[in-house]
Formats: structure tokens, C-alpha cells, sequence
């Protein structure tokens, strides 16, 4: 189970969560080219480690458990691993 960066993040894309991870696993960073064009951060399903160190530090409560995805949000799962290519 991985967790999903729901509809909150659209146009906050506050970083906080990039530097809580301890695999790298949230992107656009900052200093990546795609950060300016995306509408949120996208969490690779493959490399997240369900480890939650994101979920409180994001100040709009937009990271979500897969399987605690609220129903309005369910199509950012997939929203989030297409954006990997998964």
C-alpha cells in the first residue's frame, strides 16, 4: 500500500513532504524542471516504502494511505503512478 497526494495539492505543491521522505520518492522537487508545469507532487507507488513520514508535515492534508483515499479523490491513485509511467 502506498500513499496518494490527493486534490489539496493542486496549486500548493508545498515541498515539506520531499524532505520528510527518506526514499526520494515525491517529485516534481523544486529544482526539477517538471516542478513549474505540474499542478501538484505526484508519490511513486513502487518506490514509496509506506513509511508515512509525509503524511504530517503536509500543511494541507493532502497525502492520503492508499487504502484511506476518500472516495472523491480515488482517481488520484492513478493519477499519481501514471505520472511515473506505472
Amino acid at each position: 500500500m502506498a500513499y496518494v497526494i490527493a486534490e489539496p495539492c493542486i496549486g500548493t505543491k508545498d515541498t515539506a513532504c520531499v524532505d520528510a521522505c527518506p526514499v526520494d520518492c515525491i517529485h516534481p522537487k523544486k529544482d526539477e524542471g517538471a516542478h513549474g508545469d505540474a499542478d501538484q507532487l505526484f508519490i511513486d507507488p513502487v518506490e514509496c516504502i509506506d513509511c508515512g513520514a509525509c503524511v504530517p508535515v503536509c500543511p494541507v492534508s493532502a497525502i492520503y494511505a492508499a487504502d484511506d483515499l476518500p472516495e472523491k479523490w480515488a482517481a488520484f491513485q492513478e493519477k499519481n503512478a501514471a505520472h511515473f509511467g506505472r
